[in-house]
């Protein structure tokens, strides 16, 4: 009887492993042999908690959690430091360790379901040198996924950048597929996406305008972001709605332990950062500005020219949680950030975001997480102008009202099941152009779109084998566009032939995509892996610009009836390998991605101020495809990396360039990065980073003629030219000034541009002054070596 069932069974086993569903491999035999009846050998009971850093309180996201008593068994905390095991019943040894912490371990008898909260203590009152970041060290060869990069807090603080102000985005620029937008910009391409194509969340909330000071510096302040994780290939299923690459940054929570603070005090900028508790052990808060202050040294001057002009930027980051019980938590959190930039009385133009998120942590039972999120978030820009008396104002916005509903089952050790739903109700405001009673212009409002965005996903990250892990999951999407307005029909030749007018609430169109994400790691040696993927994302909210750089007054439009959802396909495998005890790390990937329904305008393209933007568009595909290679040295009093990426980005889109494929204006061929940390001694450290790029492709004029006595250029190419190549040194160092338990401090010195390279921001063209017949072309450089020093505290 018994070699009968085992026979029988083999089916079933192959069919729960092909279907995701696996067991424990040194579990024993399922079943016992009995005489005269057939028994279950073992029951299973689950073990599940939450570990927190024991000083802040904080979640710790990615600890380890290993079982000795069974290899390649274990989990690693979640974003909100949750994890779950389901075990047969027996005696466990648990090892729980983290990058930086004091490693802990727990004998267990598994003989009910338990619940084990872990507090982990800071390793450095243990050790002379630690390095703490947010990932185990050889997350990059176990990981399932390829082209996903955590950011480490503690190299942002090192790498020198511009105005000594350190960003989350100018960091992660630095990877190999990732580039900066332009000089200095915040603004970035990932693997030959647009700016518009990446997803920038903050604790969940999108954020569409990212840049202070028409992109210099970015709207996160380091001081107050825990976590940041960018996935550039195959991103999971719970994200959508972009196609290039997903920036996931979450918050501080705050310390639940006791008060403290830090900030900095620099050449631009003085920031402040306070947290402490609610109720110590309960609740915790964290409130965090910065504000620029050139416009104060304006104020002093006595030229009324110069003193009545501002040109500043803040931001405010808030957040505060309270444990409500070992199975609840709520989660408040925010963001206010405003850019004001006006001359005297006769222009201005403010713009920022805000946001907003309520989140809600529920431990359903010990095997089920349950996430629920009310997220507000609004992007704005206004513009104000007075003609001698006649004041117009420009309001342009972008608001949505997300609703989130995910949830994270852990079956066994060897799965974890995430599905959930995400509803986001859009407002867009193209345009609102009202004018003073007495101004003799009209104003010219545009109409309100209006649209409802839906999904559901799945996924499942198994590991079928000590060696192989694969994550499996697909995404539905669905986009609605909505009333009330006006709808048109175009012809061949985008001329409106009709326009169908929608109440209220009324169904316009909707849109469904389907879209299959897959990721697959084989791990051989311990130390080397090879990855693959597969990934199909959605886009529905496009951005139209003429510039070459991100600008506020970018316009966003969303999906219609004739502009339909931007597709993207992509494919990748990577070989990773880390040496020395993953000390050293190299990776190489290559990938190619299929784009669909790619968004350009046509030549003489109107895209601010016309209500039938249909009118001003083209339509048609994309290409990318390169090879990334990155060689890193993580540990040790010398640490850095080295990248290089070669790249090539097409668009192929009827009516443009002759119906040729052509050069997307992100698209560059080479890309280097090296980036040096050294610490010098215990006072000292010193930092580098050296960049290089083949300049991105530009549309100049091929000629001209005149007109009455006007020059008009002639075009012919699109991005048919190239800027000059792009190459710059910044160095760094940092002065350990005091180091106390209650109060530390240091100096952090930097110089941006370090050899003088003038690259250009913008080129132009003109007259020759000696020859007014011949045409020259001039460029605009706008940084040349600009050095910086910042004092930062803590207490």
């Amino acid at each position: 009887m018994y070699n009968i069932l085992r026979t029988n069974c083999l089916p079933i086993l192959l069919l729960f492993t092909l279907s995701g569903i696996s067991w424990t491999a040194d579990a024993g035999p399922l079943l016992e042999n009995k005489p005269g009846s057939l028994q279950i050998q073992n029951q299973r009971h689950t073990i599940s908690g939450t570990i927190t850093d024991k000083n802040t309180g904080e979640s710790l996201i990615g600890v380890t959690v290993r079982v000795l008593q069974a290899e390649g068994t274990g989990a690693a905390t979640n974003a909100y430091g949750f994890y779950s095991m389901t075990l047969p019943e027996r005696n466990y040894t648990l090892v729980f360790s983290y990058i930086g912490y004091q490693q802990q371990t727990r004998s267990v008898t598994l003989d009910e379901n338990k619940r084990i909260n872990i507090e982990l203590d800071d390793a450095a009152s243990q050790l002379e040198e630690f390095t703490v970041t947010a990932r185990r060290p050889d997350e990059n060869v176990s990981g399932t996924q390829s082209g996903i990069n955590r950011i480490n807090m503690n190299e942002i603080n090192q790498i020198p950048v511009f105005m000594g102000e350190r960003d989350v985005l100018k960091s992660i620029q630095l990877l190999p597929g990732v580039q900066a937008a332009g000089e200095g910009n915040t603004g970035f391409f990932v693997r030959g996406g647009s700016v518009d194509q990446n997803l920038i969340l903050l604790d969940g909330a999108p954020v569409y305008n990212a840049s202070h000071l028409m992109g210099f510096f970015s709207t996160f302040n380091s001081d107050a972001i825990k976590d940041a994780t960018l996935y550039k290939g195959s991103m999971p299923a719970e994200f959508g709605g972009r196609i290039a690459s997903v920036l996931d940054i979450q918050m501080n929570e705050g310390n639940n332990q006791s008060y403290g603070g830090s900030g900095g005090i620099g050449l631009i900028s003085t920031n402040l950062n306070v947290e402490g508790p609610i109720q110590q052990g309960k609740s915790s808060f964290l409130i965090s500005g910065r504000r620029t202050y050139a416009d104060m040294f304006l104020k002093l001057s006595a030229d009324e020219a110069i003193s009545g002009n501002s040109l500043y930027f803040y931001d405010l980051n808030a957040k505060a949680n309270f444990i409500l019980s070992g199975n609840n938590r709520i989660y408040l959190s925010g963001y206010f950030g405003r850019d004001k930039l006006g001359f005297q009385d006769m222009f201005g133009i403010d713009w920022g975001n805000r946001t907003g998120t309520l989140r809600w942590n529920h431990l359903i039972n010990d095997r089920m997480f349950s996430n629920t999120s009310l997220i507000f978030s609004d992007y704005s820009y206004n513009i104000n102008i007075d003609f001698d008396g006649d004041e117009i104002g420009i309001l342009s916005r972008i608001r949505d009202w997300n609703l989130k509903q995910e949830f994270e089952y852990f079956p066994n050790p060897r799965n974890t099941i995430k599905f959930g739903v995400n509803t986001i109700y859009h407002t867009i405001t193209p345009g609102e152009i009202t004018v003073s009673e007495s101004s003799g212009f009209n104003p010219m409002p545009l109409q309100d779109r209006y649209s409802w965005e839906n999904a559901f996903y799945v996924s499942n990250e198994w590991s079928a084998t000590p060696n192989i892990n694969v994550n499996y999951g697909v995404r539905l999407s669905s986009f609605s566009i909505l009333g009330e307005g006006d709808f048109y029909t175009l012809d061949e030749q985008h001329q409106v032939t009709d326009t169908t007018s929608y109440q209220s609430g009324e169904f316009v169109d909707t849109h469904f995509n389907i879209e299959p994400r897959l990721s697959a790691s084989y791990q051989f040696g311990g130390t080397s892996s090879v990855k693959a993927s597969y990934a199909r994302s959605t886009q529905n909210m496009h951005l139209l610009s003429n510039s070459t750089t991100t600008n506020p007054t970018d316009r966003w439009i969303p999906s219609s009836n004739i502009i339909k959802p931007q597709t993207g396909d992509q494919v990748s495998m990577g070989y990773f390998r880390n040496f020395s005890d993953n000390r050293y790390e190299l990776s190489t990937e290559i990938y190619y991605k299929h784009m669909q329904n790619q968004v350009d305008y046509k030549d003489g393209a109107d895209v601010t101020n016309s209500d039938m933007i249909e009118t001003e568009l083209l339509f048609g595909q994309g290409r990318a495809y390169g090879v990334e290679l990155l060689f890193k040295k993580t540990a040790g009093r010398f640490s850095g990396w080295v990248g290089y990426t070669l790249a090539r980005t097409e668009s192929l889109i009827e009516g443009i360039n002759n119906d040729n494929w052509y050069p997307a204006r992100q698209d560059r061929t080479h890309d280097i990065t090296v980036v040096g940390m050294y610490n010098l001694s215990d006072r000292w450290s010193l930092s580098a980073s050296w960049v290089y790029n083949t300049g991105n492709a530009v549309t100049f004029p091929s000629g001209k003629y005149t007109v009455d006595d006007q020059v008009i250029f002639y075009y012919t190419e699109r991005n048919g030219y190239r800027m000059p190549d792009y190459h710059r040194l910044d160095i760094g160092a940092t002065w350990k000034l005091r180091q106390g338990d209650k109060f530390s401090s240091d100096l952090s010195f930097s110089i941006y541009n370090a050899y003088g390279r003038e690259n250009p921001y913008v080129i132009n063209f003109r007259e020759n002054e000696k020859n007014p017949s011949a045409t020259e072309a001039y460029q605009i450089a706008l940084f040349k070596l600009v050095p910086a020093i910042t004092y930062k505290f803590k207490f």
